[in-house]
């Protein structure tokens, strides 16, 4: 490829607008002529040298910098740029969501600089807006885009195709060339990424990166809703790769420097659609008469070390994420339903806060570390309710002791001023193609508390062990 095609590439055009700005930035008080400029960036061919002479012309035309007499340039006295995201509007206009001012910045549509809604831009504040009482600004700057998937319907034509975005914010459709497809037909949904955006073009030019399916689809519309948020319902190969690699089995040398509660009664109450069991009850009964509890969490970090593929792909996505037939793991199925799964029967690593309680729940005793547990019995919310409504069941004597005592920290907490949230959840019952059958609200009963009063009460002992 010669300089000359080189130097058309949009990503080559925007990486020099950039360097080119950043040297005024640095030197704020200096007045460069274009040769300085490109003896700065290292340009001696007399092509790009004529495109650095361009190009500092549109940072003129801009606003970024100005011409001091005719070659020679220097910063804008009175450049003013803040970051943010556009907010597309009605008519072409958008609102810049930035934290450099209480009111959103507005942009008119001749001023949107060919961004699109979601970009993080740079904007100008100009010196007068059409309405005084608000601050408007010009879009110099696209700041990432790259990254960005959108999702949309494809409409193909014979000699081109177009997505049609699902978000109704996204005021242009995106322009495909057919050999840019993946083989996607009209109607079906995809996801696709914005390549470039000629400024004599209508439309941004993309390519299709996965075609989801029929737009009619339960499972297609579902991906369709992560991907609009941005939420990734796959990983990285790279990281499925490092979670494989995990042995479920214990390391006997870590077991070691461990607690070893393998042998005390452990247990689960989650959801019963759960498939992720991430903490656990433990109960020992002792000689003086209170009892032994333990809050198990899994051991994440035991298995996602910091700097890691796994780390930093938690790290991006920060939480699972729950919709109504199905779940999204912050990590691969491996770890989080698998090896950090508290499963029963199965030995596990985690971190546990232990406490001695009296039957008023009042702690004689706490300890915090690293423990190995083996879970004896996994207990929905159902389950464990009818056990302490009928003092029946499996390990009843365990866990209406524990009811118990959680009632009295939640009677003592509340009285102190204590936070109750009382909401019903709504729940959907799905078929065997997961679509919804029926719906139900879904209330919190002495169950769901006992596990709710417990964690509250290790989080708050575990606080106030690292407070001091």
């Amino acid at each position: 490829m010669s300089k000359k095609q080189f130097s058309k590439k949009p990503k080559f055009q925007k990486k020099l607008r950039q360097d080119i700005q950043q040297i005024f930035t640095d030197n704020p008080k200096s007045v460069f002529n274009y040769k300085q400029i490109s003896g700065f960036l290292e340009v001696s061919d007399k092509v790009l040298r004529k495109l650095v002479y361009d190009t500092l012309l549109g940072l003129v035309d801009d606003g970024m910098i100005q011409e001091t007499a005719r070659g020679k340039f220097k910063s804008a006295s009175n450049q003013q740029l803040i970051e943010g995201v556009v907010d597309a509007a009605r008519r072409g206009i958008a609102y810049i969501i930035t934290d450099s001012f209480e009111e959103d910045v507005f942009v008119s549509s001749n001023n949107r600089g060919g961004s699109i809604h979601g970009d993080r831009v740079k904007v100008k504040i100009l010196k007068k807006g059409r309405n005084k009482k608000k601050v408007e600004g010009k879009i110099v700057e696209i700041i990432d885009r790259d990254k960005r998937r959108i999702v949309g319907t494809l409409d193909v034509q014979s000699k081109h195709a177009f997505l049609i975005p699902d978000n109704s914010k996204m005021d242009v459709d995106i322009f495909i060339p057919t050999g840019k497809l993946k083989n996607g037909v009209t109607g079906e949904k995809a996801i696709v990424k914005i390549t470039d955006w000629p400024e004599s073009a209508k439309n941004p030019f993309g390519e299709v990166v996965e075609v989801l399916g029929a737009a009619d689809s339960n499972d297609v519309q579902m991906k369709s809703i992560l991907s609009t948020y941005g939420i990734s319902f796959s990983f990285p190969e790279e990281v499925i790769e490092e979670s494989n690699k995990v042995n479920i089995e214990l390391d006997p040398l870590e077991i070691k420097k461990r607690k070893d509660y393998r042998e005390i009664l452990t247990f689960t109450i989650d959801p019963v659609d759960a498939k992720d069991f991430d903490d656990a009850i433990s109960v020992e009964f002792l000689e003086n008469g209170n009892i032994k509890l333990g809050v198990h969490i899994a051991d994440v970090a035991h298995y996602v070390t910091p700097g890691s593929a796994l780390d930093k792909e938690a790290e991006q996505r920060g939480n699972s994420v729950y919709l109504v037939d199905r779940v999204v793991p912050m990590l691969p199925e491996h770890l989080s339903n698998g090896v950090c799964s508290l499963r029963p029967n199965e030995e596990k690593f985690t971190f546990s806060a232990v406490f001695e309680l009296d039957n008023e729940g009042k702690i004689k005793n706490e300890w915090f570390g690293k423990t190995v547990i083996c879970s004896d019995r996994r207990f929905t919310y159902e389950e464990a309710q009818a056990i302490i409504e009928s003092g029946e069941g499996d390990h009843a004597e365990a866990i209406n002791k524990i009811d118990k005592i959680a009632k009295t920290l939640r009677k003592n907490r509340l009285y102190k001023g204590g936070l109750e949230v009382v909401s019903s959840e709504i729940r959907f019952e799905l078929d065997d193609e997961k679509n919804p059958i029926s719906v139900y609200k879904k209330t919190s009963k002495d169950a769901n508390k006992l596990i709710e009063e417990f964690m509250l009460l290790a989080n708050k002992k575990v606080a106030a062990f690292a407070g001091k």
